[in-house]
């Protein structure tokens, strides 16, 4: 791989300005500017729909050591605005790597920025906030056209990202039942049934036991393999679909996913959720989450700088367990905004946000981070059992 050179800028709306060397395409883009503290899973983050309208930077120092891997993509393509790292490996070395994540980024269209004092820039997100920002490595602009450009762009509350990245059309997941296998090692000691694929092996899957509809919001890969993996057969529907359609369909259950943008501006969403809430059971991830926190009657608020990263510690009221769990959001829903039949039934310990509520009286509960979370932690991922428990109780 050559010597790069070339020049980048990142500009933010508050006039500071970082220099670095261009990776990635050579583009120029905007987005709200944020910062993510895992140390692995940076594809993860990369093809994450969350993330949509958004750079994103990696505050672990090293990024790009193992390459990419296309099993390891949360979705169909890249789906960032750009890309900030303090190093980016030249030579990335795993048996698993298909490719540089230079190349990936350059394939998908997508800016990067290396030699970013990433420490610097995360401590001026943490004093002053989430702000929008320019990623200039095509060498367009200027320090002083890229800050204007950046205080151009459109804010983040009132977006409506999650029209963008839903499906368009309704799909049943893994029909084969080979998506969602879970990858493994041979132990020689361990007797256990495995499958092997081009010299893969995977752990077999259940028999599907329960029938659910997934609202795509902007899914995961893994959240549909986890719900597979505890026995769920996954119809996939836009986000626009009716409640009466989803209905119509008698499901033993409805899925809300995760999804980028503001849950505020969703309200076309929250009355179909209302609709359904009474009616069956429900389990809501991330911008789910938030959905019901609307459809209950409660309010979002945005975060200062939200949560993002694979440390997060977070208390279950009900068992007093404290859980470390993968975060990815920039807005939380209000606890004082909701009515008195929704139980907050976790916090988050750095700053007691609302991280998980159910309702009182209808089988629905929600968690605001992610359960299913790859490359982990795997604290959480308990609740795909819940639903099913769930259902279970309520057929």
């Amino acid at each position: 791989m050559g010597q790069r050179n070339n020049k980048a800028i990142l500009a933010l709306e508050d006039g500071t300005v970082f220099e670095g060397i261009a990776f990635g395409a050579g583009v120029t883009q905007t987005g709200e500017i944020c910062f993510n503290t895992s140390m692995t899973g940076y594809q993860e983050i990369l093809t994450d729909p969350s993330y949509r309208g958004q750079i994103v930077t990696m505050t672990c120092p090293l990024i790009g050591n193992y390459g990419v891997c296309d099993l390891d993509a949360e979705s169909a393509g890249v789906h960032v605005r750009g890309f900030v790292v303090e190093e980016l490996c030249n030579i990335p070395s795993n048996w698993r790597s298909e490719g540089s994540l230079d190349d990936y980024l350059k394939n998908a269209g997508v800016p990067g920025i290396e030699g970013v004092d990433t420490r610097a820039l995360t401590k001026r997100l943490r004093e002053a906030g989430a702000m929008r920002a320019t990623l200039c490595t095509d060498g367009s602009l200027d320090e002083d056209a890229a800050v204007a450009k950046a205080r151009e762009a459109a804010p983040m509350e009132g977006s409506d990202f999650v029209k963008e990245v839903t499906t368009e059309s309704a799909y049943q997941w893994d029909p084969d039942s080979t998506l969602s296998r879970e990858w493994t090692i041979v132990n020689p000691s361990k007797e256990e049934e495995l499958e092997e694929t081009d010299g893969e092996m995977f752990l077999p899957l259940p028999d599907p036991k329960y029938r659910i509809v997934a609202y795509d919001f902007g899914i995961k890969r893994n959240i549909l393999r986890s719900l597979r993996q505890h026995g769920f057969e996954v119809e996939v529907v836009n986000s626009r679909t009716p409640a009466s359609e989803v209905l119509s369909k008698n499901p033993d259950g409805v899925f809300l996913s995760n999804g980028p943008g503001d849950p505020a501006a969703l309200d076309y969403i929250h009355g179909e959720m209302k609709q359904i809430i009474d009616k069956k059971p429900v389990f809501g991830i991330c911008l789910g989450h938030q959905m019901l926190a609307h459809a209950f009657g409660g309010k979002t608020f945005k975060l200062k700088f939200g949560h993002r990263g694979a440390n997060h510690p977070v208390k279950d009221l009900r068992s007093g367990k404290i859980a470390i769990t993968s975060q990815n959001h920039g807005f939380a829903a209000d606890s004082d905004s909701l009515p008195k039949h929704i139980e907050v039934t976790h916090i988050n310990l750095n700053d007691d946000t609302v991280e998980g509520m159910r309702h009182r009286d209808y089988p629905v509960f929600s968690v605001q981070y992610h359960p299913e979370a790859a490359p982990g932690p795997h604290d959480a991922s308990y609740f795909f059992e819940e639903f099913a428990n769930l259902i279970d109780q309520t057929r």
